[in-house]
């Protein structure tokens, strides 16, 4: 009986380690970049089965690693393979046309430009919502798909 019960928790316990390793995956946030839309503080859940390029398109949240320091970053994906990515008077634009971005505060970016940047092949052109304070894609250029070590699935 006690082997039957010690089986069971070694096997709900490795389940649990399995799962946050490399399924789905809790991490608090200490930035400020994606805020309104995560705050510094929240709980963010990584998928980090289904981050595939196939799979990312512009609006999604995803991880990587900094490519400046190796620190996590969370950001949105705003332009994929193919796209021009510019932005006018804080305005972004893709492919020449106006993005609405109801979570970005116009009124701190006013007067803002950067581009006209071309996304290459199996490249993602990310941005933080807080564009006043992130450090992203205008930075340090577009990152790989395969960089991409989740997606955001929940925020709390």
């Amino acid at each position: 009986m006690y082997r039957r019960t010690a089986s069971a928790v070694f096997l709900g316990l490795l389940s649990l380690l399995v799962l946050r390793l490399w399924i789905l995956e809790p991490t608090v946030v200490e930035s400020t970049s994606m805020a309104p839309t995560i705050t510094a503080g929240s709980v963010i859940w990584l998928d980090k089965v289904s981050p595939g390029v196939a799979g990312i398109r512009s609006g999604d949240l995803v991880t990587f690693r900094n490519p400046d320091d190796g620190a996590m970053m969370v950001k949105r994906v705003v332009a994929v393979a193919g796209q021009e990515v510019s932005m006018q008077d804080g305005v972004l634009q893709i492919d020449g046309t106006a993005v609405s971005e109801p979570f970005v505060d116009q009124r701190t970016i006013d007067g803002m430009y950067f581009g006209l940047v071309r996304v290459g092949e199996g490249e993602l052109f990310v941005l933080g919502d807080n564009r006043e304070e992130s450090i992203d894609s205008r930075r340090f250029g577009p990152i790989r798909t395969d960089a991409v070590e989740a997606r955001i699935m929940g925020i709390r």
